[in-house]
């Protein structure tokens, strides 16, 4: 899978693509993400890229020529497989675990392309000529886009086959049956008095399924009622 990322700090993703699993699919040549520094795409001897807003307010506005020039030539580049262009903002559809599979599947199929942006937003001509849609990681306001950026890299590379070792934890991810996860526990068999339940020592598959699968309606029913109104399986 190929992400492009447009944005005036390329500098803060050199150790989030160098770390842990988005590092290693890195190295194996299963994920390749090109940095695109939105200033070489500037026209002024000052790289200038924002501008003070019209209507008057506080703050500057990242100006549209730099931006749409950006996206058209990275765009061109990429060939018959233009990209899937993406600007992380807080208005935009909130990211979900559907979303994470489905903007997996494009980037597969043709490519993401990131717009991070800064200050008070993007000049809304950007928006209505080079953008395909705009994604959020939550109804909260951050300094630019780029940890949004991040956040969904390593989403989308978790559907990569070969990324996480197994499979299945992908499969068993929460959300992905429309529930959150069961608890997890491993050794040593008892912590500051809590023990691990007997039902997960006992060997008996069938049933550790079923405590999984009750566990994980617990957790949901506790923490994320709104998700058990979604979810397909009645039956549970």
């Amino acid at each position: 899978m190929r992400v492009d990322v447009v944005t005036i700090f390329p500098e803060l993703f050199a150790p989030f693509l160098a770390t842990s699993l988005v590092g290693k699919a890195v190295a194996k040549g299963m994920l390749a993400v090109a940095l695109h520094d939105l200033r070489d795409y500037t026209e002024d001897r000052h790289r200038s890229v924002d501008d003070e807003p019209y209507g008057g307010g506080g703050g500057m506005v990242m100006t549209a020529p730099p931006w749409i020039r950006a996206l058209r030539e990275i765009s061109a580049a990429a060939g018959e497989r233009t990209p899937w262009r993406v600007l992380l903002a807080p208005q935009g559809r909130r990211l979900d675990d559907a979303r994470v599979r489905e903007l997996a599947a494009k980037g597969e199929e043709r490519g993401l392309l990131l717009l991070c942006g800064r200050y008070e937003g993007i000049d809304e001509r950007v928006l209505q000529t080079v953008v395909d849609e705009e994604v959020s990681i939550g109804d909260y306001v951050l300094s630019g886009g780029e940890l949004p950026a991040m956040v969904l890299i390593e989403a989308v590379s978790r559907q990569v086959p070969g990324v996480v070792g197994l499979a299945e934890s992908v499969a068993q991810d929460s959300f992905r049956a429309g529930l959150l996860d069961h608890p997890h526990y491993t050794r040593p068999p008892v912590v500051e008095g809590l023990a691990v339940p007997a039902v997960l020592t006992s060997g008996d598959h069938a049933a550790i399924a079923r405590w999984r699968q009750e566990q994980a309606l617990q957790a949901t029913r506790e923490k994320r009622p709104d998700l058990l109104e979604k979810v397909e399986d009645k039956e549970q």
